[in-house]
């Protein structure tokens, strides 16, 4: 936790933060030499609320040629945008020179940068006005566009004219959501209406940018509030499946939402891991695909998760997610109705096809669902759930084989033993797999291999 010291400057008292001693060894090095100096934007916004910042942004009124004489080591990162990052023991702290700029072309980065001297043109080109505060022990907090009053009163607001920041970079409209579902925050009006009006530009974003703001919007404290994302249009662009869910109604016993809001609610229940909030944000969309009703006006989804698990691929691999998210949120996505028996041999099993690696994920996935759903099937799912967790428990403490990796043969013991390789080794293998998640006693090479050479013999005599 980072130390604050808030303190009513009107009343000749001030705002302290106190700073990481290699950050105040650069803001001292650049005040001992005359120049300007101050921390800026996210690292202040979070000091407001004890959090330690991810980073530790400063600008400066010099120029990135003047930062560069006064430190030893210097790396350019983002030099034509004013940006060096000064190096200090291994550590990196961005120092960018005071800047307006210029036009912007791509809705990303302005045709020109324009170096200046003036703190206040610099804070008037960020977003919002939470991130446009500036802070130095000499001076205090520097506050121009009341962000410290908008935080009190919890809203996103814009610095200017909210037509004018999406124009620069539609992305901000993403990261208005992120940051109110991040801070319980409420959207100012003026800003909801432009996103509102504004919200096709994100198809001009590039894939990797919309993912990274996606992710931190769902692992947010409030995952739920991706439903401002759909309220202002963003996911009518960035995900059209989430619109079709929001208005798949679920007239079922077992429901209380529409999918979507179902969805929603789901993401308050799982913890705030990538993988599973992306689950539990895909689990059911393939519902609309197989919603059907019977005679009694009972709505049905059967089949719906692997078309869920399809449609979360799609999306993931158009946003760019790495293969290993993907692997992992697709098979959690496509089981994620499993219920098995209450038996060791129906949790091996389950298990086996889930991926052993993956079962925990899948009880919390599971426990999200179930706690998302009408309250009158709670209390006994989670009671279920709860039995099949002890089964599972007890199955990892014993060591119970669960793949074909834990068995004690593999395919090449197979081959010394005369078979011939191919189709008929993972065949066996199988079928030995399956006798020992019945039989967890079985997992012994002496009993596979005399297992191995019956069934060898047995498909021999069939052929």
């Amino acid at each position: 936790m980072i130390e604050l010291i808030l303190k009513d400057s009107q009343k000749g008292k001030r705002m302290y933060i106190r700073l990481p001693e290699k950050v105040e060894r650069i803001l001292d090095v650049l005040h001992g030499q005359g120049y300007e100096a101050y921390i800026v934007g996210g690292c202040v916004r979070d000091a407001f609320y004890g959090w330690e910042p991810q980073d530790w942004d400063i600008t400066t009124s010099a120029s990135p040629a003047q930062v560069k004489e006064l430190f030893p080591k210097t790396i350019d990162t983002g030099i034509q945008h004013g940006t060096v990052t000064v190096m200090m023991e291994k550590e990196g702290f961005e120092v960018t020179t005071y800047r307006v700029d210029g036009e912007y072309e791509d809705m990303r980065h302005p045709k020109n940068v324009y170096f200046t001297k003036n703190l206040e043109e610099d804070l008037q080109r960020r977003d919002f006005t939470i991130n446009a505060m500036a802070y130095a022990p000499e001076s205090g907090l520097i506050d121009l566009f009341g962000g410290r009053k908008d935080m009190k009163e919890k809203v996103i607001r814009c610095v200017g004219s909210p037509r004018e920041r999406f124009s620069e970079d539609a992305l901000r409209m993403l990261r208005a959501v992120r940051f109110a579902a991040r801070l319980g925050f409420s959207l100012e009006e003026e800003l909801r209406e432009t996103i509102l009006e504004m919200a096709g530009n994100l198809r001009l974003i590039s894939k990797e940018r919309i993912q990274t703001e996606l992710v931190k919007l769902l692992t947010s404290q409030h995952p739920d509030w991706f439903r401002l994302a759909y309220e202002t249009g963003i996911t009518g662009v960035i995900m059209p499946e989430f619109d079709r869910i929001m208005e798949q109604r679920q007239n079922n016993p077992h429901h209380a939402y529409t999918t979507g809001e179902h969805t929603l609610e789901a993401l308050k229940h799982v913890p705030a891991d990538k993988a599973l909030r992306l689950t539990m944000l895909f689990h059911d969309m393939g519902k609309p695909e197989v919603f059907t009703t019977d005679e009694k006006g009972i709505d049905h989804f059967k089949g719906h998760a692997a078309h869920s698990a399809v449609i979360a691929e799609k999306i993931l691999r158009e946003l760019k997610f790495d293969l290993d998210t993907i692997r992992k949120v697709t098979r959690l996505v496509k089981n994620h109705s499993l219920y098995p028996q209450l038996s060791g041999k129906s949790v091996r099993q389950c298990a086996c096809q889930i991926g052993p690696e993956l079962f925990d994920d899948f009880l919390k996935v599971k426990r999200a669902d179930i706690l998302a759903q009408h309250p009158s099937v709670i209390g006994d799912k989670v009671i279920y759930l709860e039995q099949v967790e002890r089964i599972w428990r007890d199955i990892q403490m014993k060591g119970d084989c669960l793949s074909l990796k834990e068995l004690k043969i593999t395919g090449k013991d197979l081959i010394l033993e005369g078979m011939k390789p191919g189709p008929q080794v993972g065949g066996i293998l199988d079928a030995l797999l399956g006798e020992v998640l019945e039989f967890p006693e079985k997992n012994n090479r002496e009993f596979l291999l005399e297992r191995a050479a019956r069934l060898r013999e047995q498909l021999a005599s069939e052929e």
